[in-house]
């Protein structure tokens, strides 16, 4: 049975905050599954390319005072990225995030708009991850707050600063990681956080304009002191971008039912770990993948 750890309470209750009545009244929520493969994404400590294919679902959804948002990435690797010694079956991998954005303006009953900002928010969530491989086996456990803005544009950009509290408690095969014993919880940190999905003008590339959206986000994480075994971390930069066509749209299907696209991800010192502590092995990574997406 799992331990409930203060991490893991805070992360039930946001999760009861979110199903409660906000939930119920919604004024707009859209729901997607989605896979994406891509054959050059790394890991630290692994000098190899490594192929994924991972697999999502999606939700989010607003409210009077404000929105939820909710993802659930399955992650299959191939044999570069082993699940144990004695196998050439891949890691599988289940990684969640979830933000709730409370809007100030909306709660205090007047806008608070200025410029280019058309709000501000307090965003509240986590990030939970469960990992079978070889070298680490990650059990990362991460709780998110901080301030927001949202930004008048054509669909939406928000940029937050957030305060991280982060966990892990892993098992690999190898030492150091394999002598870790119990739960280790990082020194807190800031992240710099943008998202945004932003249609493409029509006047770009005429009537195959319609249906064309860039997307993405971009985290800096900033370094979290010391893990787990005593090596100093470094900042972290995951920079995910995605141009996405509405196909479906063009046989007679709602708009944006069904998506296809290609992404591009640019993770430069992962979860921390820095090229003097890996040896330059895997905590650099530039993948491009292939995405399609169906919405309900």
């Amino acid at each position: 049975m799992m331990r409930l750890t203060t991490t893991n309470a805070a992360a039930l209750i946001l999760l009861a905050m979110s199903a409660s009545a906000p939930a119920i009244a919604a004024d707009w929520s859209d729901t997607a599954i989605s896979w994406r493969h891509g054959t050059r994404y790394r890991e630290p400590f692994n000098p190899s390319d490594i192929k994924k294919n991972i697999f999502a679902l999606t939700h989010a959804s607003g409210y009077k005072y404000g929105s939820n948002y909710f993802n659930l990435d399955l992650l299959q690797s191939d044999k570069n990225d082993p699940a144990s010694l004695t196998q050439n079956e891949g890691a599988q991998e289940a990684y969640v995030v979830y933000r709730h954005t409370l809007d100030i303006g909306a709660l205090r009953g007047a806008p608070i708009q200025y410029g280019k900002v058309k709000g501000v928010g307090l965003v509240l969530g986590f990030d939970w991850n469960t990992k079978n491989d070889v070298g680490y086996n990650s059990r990362k456990r991460m709780l998110v707050a901080g301030p927001t803005l949202m930004w008048d544009v054509p669909g939406f950009l928000s940029t937050g600063l957030l305060l991280l509290r982060e966990s892990n408690a892993p098992s690999g095969a190898f030492p150091p990681i394999s002598q870790v014993n119990g739960r280790y919880t990082y020194d807190t940190h800031a992240m710099f956080s943008a998202s945004w999905g932003i249609p493409l003008p029509p006047n770009l590339l005429g009537d195959w304009a319609q249906g064309w959206g860039f997307e993405g986000y971009l985290n800096y994480i900033g370094a979290k002191g010391r893990d787990e075994v005593g090596n100093p971390t470094g900042a972290e930069i995951n920079l995910d971008m995605q141009l996405m066509y509405d196909l479906g749209s063009r046989f007679g299907q709602p708009k944006n039912r069904f998506r296809v696209g290609v992404e591009y991800q640019f993770w430069n010192n992962k979860f921390g770990n820095t090229a003097a502590t890996t040896g330059n092995r895997g905590q650099r990574a530039g993948t491009p993948m292939v995405r399609a997406e169906y919405h309900f």
